[in-house]
């Protein structure tokens, strides 16, 4: 799937129409109610049914509390809530079926999806002891052992299945993700690659690629991920909520709001979802002029650039770094003499400075007469060294989402002394940044016990 960044339209092609399916016939009337019943379902709820499943699952559902509480009916309730995300409600229903390998293997899954691990991977033995797909359920009941926190074990099981599940893609995905556990991200991602080039479709090693290709700064792979990774339910909402704010960052508002609304269909209560949607909207009723909009992504891009860039002498670059700059918008935020004041910053120091910054089309200081003063960030030398190294901390120790981020980014802003050295209200100005960023913002410095400016 290319990349469009100028089509408003798209985004409503992440989740394709598909053949109509008749929702009816399969949940309510089709018995028995098997694995052909499972893919017409799973192809309804990927499809523009999601309204149709559940209009008809809640009909089954007044039939079974009627008095059909049969096990076929039982089986169909629960493995339609799977596939709409309804894990509690699947687990009640599939729970009442028993010896059944479909029931059990799905049982299984949503038990893994609600973090109960040790019964998924007893389920998912059990699946396996009534006929499902043997290596499958070992794997998949690996991945609950890992999730469990018992990693080595798991590893254990997953490699006991080399000579059959090695060919397979949820193999693949399980040493992935053992893989980054142990903090080895490259490795995670080739045997990720391998899962994906296997089964294209696999949506726990798409989603894994995105994450950690957005945590890299692969913008433009990570919506690529995020958006396959929507083409088989059940959907991760993760998935929909990060996709729609990567939209919201490329100015694609249409989309991002079809993301947002989609997460809201399969979970009307999730407020972060909710909340999104409404600061999408405002933002897209909002005029841009684009050529003025052109020209201030470009002037971003060019403050964003790290000083580290740039071929400064050591002692140029070590002074500057003592003092929280780290990138040429921190250095047209502040004069000439805040700079000559700094620990063996002179004349020399200053000049190479000012050549650097001549190469961009820059000046030092440039962005003063914009900006108040207060917002000058140099870190002084006199604070004690616990709140000088807070100081120094980046916005990365945050752990924010991506809007968040961006939008710290867009204003310059890498550290924790920066940050902390703005305002609501200035932080309020920078597109896309809605009150849902503020308060997260808020939130993770409260945490650490900082502030905004003023607060």
């Amino acid at each position: 799937m290319s990349a469009l960044p100028n089509n408003p339209k798209r985004g409503a092609d992440v989740l394709a129409p598909r053949p109509s399916i008749d929702v009816r016939q399969v949940l309510v009337e089709s018995n028995p109610f098997g694995p052909e019943q499972v893919k017409q379902l799973r192809a309804a709820v990927a499809g523009t049914q999601v309204g149709d499943v559940r209009q008809v699952l809640a009909e089954l559902l007044n039939e079974v509390l009627d008095g059909d509480a049969s096990k076929r009916n039982h089986l169909a309730l629960g493995i339609a809530s799977y596939l709409m995300a309804r894990h509690v409600q699947a687990v009640e229903y599939l729970s009442k079926v028993s010896g059944d390998a479909t029931g059990a293997f799905y049982l299984a899954q949503s038990l893994v999806s609600l973090g109960r691990f040790d019964e998924a991977a007893g389920s998912f033995q059990q699946a396996a002891d009534l006929g499902w797909d043997t290596v499958d359920c070992t794997l998949l009941r690996a991945g609950a052992i890992r999730q469990a926190g018992r990693l080595e074990e798991a590893e254990q099981i997953i490699r006991s299945t080399v000579r059959q599940g090695a060919t397979r893609a949820e193999y693949s995905f399980q040493m992935g993700c053992i893989l980054a556990e142990r903090s080895d991200t490259f490795g995670a991602i080739e045997y990720f690659e391998r899962s994906v080039d296997m089964d294209p479709h696999h949506t726990g090693a798409l989603f894994r690629l995105a994450n950690l290709n957005n945590q890299l700064g692969n913008d433009d792979d990570a919506v690529k991920l995020f958006e396959r990774s929507l083409s088989r339910p059940p959907f991760f909402l993760g998935a929909l909520i990060n996709l729609g704010l990567m939209y919201e960052d490329q100015e694609m508002y249409p989309a991002a709001a079809f993301c947002f609304r989609r997460a809201l269909e399969f979970d009307p209560n999730n407020e972060r979802a909710r909340l999104y949607l409404k600061d999408t909207e405002a933002a897209g009723d909002m005029f841009f002029d684009e050529d003025t909009a052109r020209r201030n992504r470009e002037l971003e891009a060019v403050l964003t650039v790290p000083i580290s860039d740039f071929e400064l002498s050591a002692r140029s670059r070590n002074c500057l770094d003592r003092a929280g700059i780290h990138s040429l918008g921190d250095l047209t935020r502040v004069t000439e003499a805040e700079l000559l004041s700094n620990k063996n910053f002179g004349e020399t120091s200053l000049k190479e400075v000012r050549d650097v910054m001549a190469a961009k089309g820059l000046v030092i200081g440039q962005s003063l007469g914009a900006a108040k003063p207060a917002a000058v960030t140099l870190v002084r030398e006199d604070l004690a060294p616990e709140v000088r190294a807070k100081m120094e901390l980046t916005v990365a120790d945050l752990n924010l989402t991506v809007r968040s981020r961006k939008c710290l980014s867009r204003l310059g802003i890498t550290t924790l002394g920066e940050l902390v050295s703005k305002s609501a209200d200035e932080l309020l100005t920078v597109r896309n940044f809605g009150v849902t960023s503020l308060n997260e913002i808020r939130q993770k410095l409260t945490d650490m016990s900082m502030s905004l400016r003023n607060e």
